[in-house]
């Protein structure tokens, strides 16, 4: 069951589901996340079945950034979230990167993840696709977890981009 708008709010207010979040920001079944800081990937990586080497990264201290077709950007987000362990949340992107030929790159976000979020964005359309450190960027959804969950415990575990 996806979570509405005053469940939401009362998770915010009560859990600190989220922290740094306008109010204004949380729509009817979901909360629009904001750009936090931006990174540049600056070496290859590996993912193996006994290593895992990640890869360098920059970030870019620019307050707006362009995207140029077929260019990949890591995106921080200016939240943090607290994921009590009866949820799970999923990030989605708004609709004017899909009319935009821009997409995000999100994974599941666990019971019991605290941190801010990191996500990919790429430009898969022609054209520069230009966005501004604090723009709403995504949407975040809550689903409640039938049964025990496992919390996660994970190297990115308080935020960690790489």
């Amino acid at each position: 069951m996806v979570l509405g708008h005053s469940e939401i709010l009362k998770l915010v207010e009560e859990k600190n589901l989220i922290e740094n979040l306008p109010p204004k920001n949380i729509g009817g079944a979901g909360v629009d996340l904001r750009v936090g800081r931006v990174y540049k990937i600056k070496s290859s990586a590996k993912l193996l079945k006994n290593e895992r080497v990640l890869p360098e990264i920059e970030e870019l201290p620019n307050e707006i950034i362009s995207l140029d077709s077929g260019e990949y950007l890591l995106i921080e987000t200016a939240e943090k979230v607290n994921i009590p362990s009866n949820l799970v949340a999923w990030m989605l992107p708004r609709s004017t990167l899909q009319r935009s030929g821009v997409w995000l790159f999100t994974a599941l976000i666990d019971p019991g993840f605290k941190g801010t979020l990191t996500f990919g964005i790429k430009n898969l359309g022609n054209q520069e696709f230009v966005f501004e450190k604090g723009a709403r960027i995504a949407q975040i959804v809550f689903e409640k977890v039938e049964g025990k969950s496992k919390e996660y415990s994970g190297k990115y575990q308080g935020g960690k981009v790489v």
